[in-house]
């Protein structure tokens, strides 16, 4: 470079920089500025022969990951220093002393955490990435600025990532899609996870992203029309009510209209809500639920709200800390509109996540709302030591969890997942509590552990010194804490139960003149037609597999010897596999995704799975889906590159490959509507029915039926054949 390309870039160095204390969220002091500044000029000294695939100084990524952290994200000048220093351990001399010696423990704690995330990509072994996942997110307890800082630096690359070589550019997009954005989520960083999940669309699935891009932009005049026209409505009732507000619109991301055209199976013109109307309000701390319900009151008054979509997130704000009033009304038109109530207070929260706590807290308040969130995300952690692929699914199951509020006997508010159920609102108060359950009341009434919960319900736990854990209890179970607890525990019963079989088969087998040694345990697995030795041994222990059974294995064990020589045969390889068929005939046929549909697939070679075992399928861009073991060496690499290309997979007994499906309908009646029906389901497309269940009211008419099919493909059929029928106005599987 020329001088004066040199002298150009370092006033376009100065210049961001000052831009980055300009725009900072939080108030910077005297010592802070400070701080920054030697940061800065580290990072310059350090950065200095280093140049980005784009092109530009390298310095100008780390001053733009600073600028995030403290402008969107809006985090103090300890988090704006260790953003700037976040790659000098990393890229350059300087170490890991220096920088604590120079600015701090803080800010070198900081930088450890940012070095050791670094440090598990770089990682060759690929079966140690679940527990480089797990590690990451342990770098949390450094300090939770570590992982806030990763955002950002994420959210920085993802900005310019059109530099990259295509593969890189997926591969990091599916990587954000599957770990970044969720971790955003759980942070309360809204605005951020949007950005990444529409910039990793945009990577991941580019045509789909310009489509819906391009749409959004063509009916960007007439949304902006439509959110005038629903302020003047309620204006002047605003007005005379004396209140400061301010009303704007907001665009649903890019991500969240495909994920509802993809959920809804519609196309852009049918998803309604693709914009939602926010009325922001000044008002005192204590003054703010009031102010809140009386513009609810004055939207209402004007506009029908729809009962079932009201969302009060003042009374009992989300776990992130995000607080407001989500309303949806027949707006103008006749079209539905989601309004959000909520102050200036609650507004930055909504922008800034945790920070926005920070401005309004001081002392040890500040670090209140952090404290919840790491002990949500140490649940994740515990006891995760099952395979990689479970791991981070359980992972991401908690974050993005929406929320149901319940409370103790005592009237503590507990939050918990939706669909939570007794049991797991057991776990959540306690291990111990979890694993004593003997039943559950709900509102006083005595329910099954099994029952979903309500936000409001009252829950007691009833606990027995007797009681234990049982399998079913992992069908009741939904929460990652519950499961991973449940699991342990059963592991643990099962091998206590498993020590003493082996013992009483050592016993019994010795008075049957057979001494237990490993060849007769694998005899034994295959002629029970089991897995391990364990299923074995725990088997004989509760007594599934009691004398009888015992002695007709004996015998058969002797009468080998003698068909040894009767019959050569016997002895050829052929033998292990002929059992091995009849161990996993009952799972002969895999079946994949949530509707266990039928698909061409190829068993890969990495891990050679067989009927029965755990594994997912992964769709491949030329050998279409090869199918994986879920504690494959290479399944968490597959997980976190190619997340939008696994397909869940399972074996099922192919005798039993039918499966019954729930069909509602609902039309205008008519003669002979009932036996158009029917004619379809049997006559054509002979299909078999379980069940039917009609009736009709004022000229209408509503309908169940259970029908026998072997695949999804023939049900979509079916329901595309109904849909035909005159007078049917929808066909859905329930």
């Amino acid at each position: 470079m020329t001088e004066i390309d040199l002298e150009q870039e370092n006033k376009e160095i100065a210049r961001a920089y000052k831009e980055l204390l300009r725009t900072s969220y939080q108030t910077l002091s005297a010592d802070d500025k400070k701080l920054i500044r030697s940061a800065f000029d580290v990072a310059v000294d350090a950065h200095k022969e280093q140049r980005r695939k784009s092109g530009e100084a390298y310095i100008f990524h780390p001053i733009a990951v600073a600028k995030i952290v403290a402008s969107e994200i809006g985090l103090d000048g300890v988090s704006i220093a260790a953003a700037l220093l976040h790659d000098v351990v990393e890229d350059t001399p300087y170490t890991l002393d220096d920088i604590e010696r120079l600015f701090g423990e803080s800010v070198a704690r900081i930088v450890n955490g940012l070095t050791k995330i670094a440090h598990l990509k770089k990682d060759k072994d690929i079966s140690q990435q679940a527990e480089n996942f797990r590690k990451m997110l342990l770098t949390l307890h450094d300090d939770v600025r570590v992982i806030i800082i990763k955002i950002a630096d994420r959210y920085h690359n993802m900005l310019t990532l059109d530099s990259m070589p295509e593969d890189k550019q997926v591969k990091i997009a599916s990587e954000t899609l599957y770990i970044y954005a969720p971790l955003a989520h759980r942070i309360g960083l809204y605005n951020i996870k949007n950005e990444l999940e529409d910039l990793s669309l945009k990577y991941t699935e580019p045509e789909v992203y310009k489509d819906i891009q391009v749409k959004i932009e063509d009916t960007e005049d007439e949304n902006e029309e439509y959110i005038q026209d629903f302020a003047d409505v309620i204006r002047s009732s605003l007005d005379k009510e004396k209140l400061h507000y301010e009303i704007q619109g907001r665009m649903k991301s890019i991500f969240s209209i495909r994920r509802k055209m993809k959920a809804q199976n519609v196309g852009f013109d049918e998803i309604y809500d693709k914009f939602a109307i926010r009325i922001i309000y000044k008002s005192k701390q204590n003054q703010e639920k009031f102010i809140a319900w009386k513009i609810y009151s004055i939207v209402t008054d004007h506009f029908t709200p729809n009962p079932v979509r009201l969302r009060d997130w003042i009374t009992s704000p989300k776990s992130t800390g995000y607080e407001a009033l989500h309303i949806t009304v027949m707006g103008p038109g006749g079209k539905w509109v989601e309004v959000q109530i909520r102050s200036e207070r609650m507004h930055e929260i909504a922008e800034k996540g945790y920070a926005a706590h920070f401005k309004y807290k001081h002392g040890e308040q500040k670090e209140v709302g952090i404290e919840v969130w790491l002990n949500r995300l140490q649940e994740a952690l515990e006891n995760a030591n099952g395979n990689a692929v479970d791991f981070v699914e359980e992972f991401k199951l908690n974050l993005y969890s929406k929320e149901i509020f319940v409370f103790t006997p005592k009237g503590e508010l507990k939050s918990l997942p939706k669909g939570a159920t007794p049991l797991d609102f057991a776990f959540h108060v306690h291990t111990e509590v979890g694993l004593k359950t003997r039943g559950a009341k709900v509102n006083g009434k005595l329910v099954p552990l099994n029952t979903v919960l309500h936000s409001g319900d009252q829950v007691e736990i009833i606990t027995s010194e007797s009681a234990k854990p049982n399998q079913n209890w992992l069908d009741y179970s939904h929460t990652a804490r519950a499961i991973s607890k449940i699991k342990s525990a059963l592991r643990e019963e099962k091998k206590e139960i498993a020590e003493e079989g082996k013992e009483i088969l050592r016993r019994k087998l010795k008075s049957q003149k057979i001494k237990l040694n490993e060849e007769v345990i694998n005899k034994m697995v295959v002629y029970f037609k089991l897995k391990t030795s364990l299923d074995l041994f725990y088997r004989v222990g509760n007594g599934i597999i009691e004398n009888q059974k015992i002695k007709e294995f004996a015998s058969s064990y002797h009468n080998a010897f003698l068909n040894f020589f009767k019959n050569k045969i016997r002895r050829s390889p052929s033998l292990p596999d002929i059992n091995k068929e009849e161990i996993t005939a009952n799972y002969d046929m895999l079946v994949f995704g949530s509707e266990e549909e039928k698909l061409n697939y190829k068993l890969s070679e990495c891990c050679n799975p067989i009927p029965g075992d755990d594994v997912f399928g992964f769709i491949t861009v030329n050998d279409g889906i090869k199918v994986h073991k879920k504690n494959c060496p290479n399944s968490i690499s597959l997980q976190s590159n190619f997340a939008y290309r696994i397909i869940s997979a399972k074996w099922i007994d192919s005798s039993q490959e039918e499966f019954t499906a729930d069909i509602k309908l609902t039309g205008i009646d008519n003669m002979g509507l009932i036996n158009e029906i029917t004619n379809i389901i049997s006559e054509h497309m002979h299909v078999n029915m379980k069940n039917l269940n009609f009736s009709t009211e004022g000229g209408t008419f509503s309908g169940r039926i259970a029908v026998v099919v072997k695949n999804n493909s023939i049900l979509k059929k079916l329901i595309n054949n109904l849909k035909q029928v005159q007078g049917i106005d929808k066909v859905a599987r329930i």
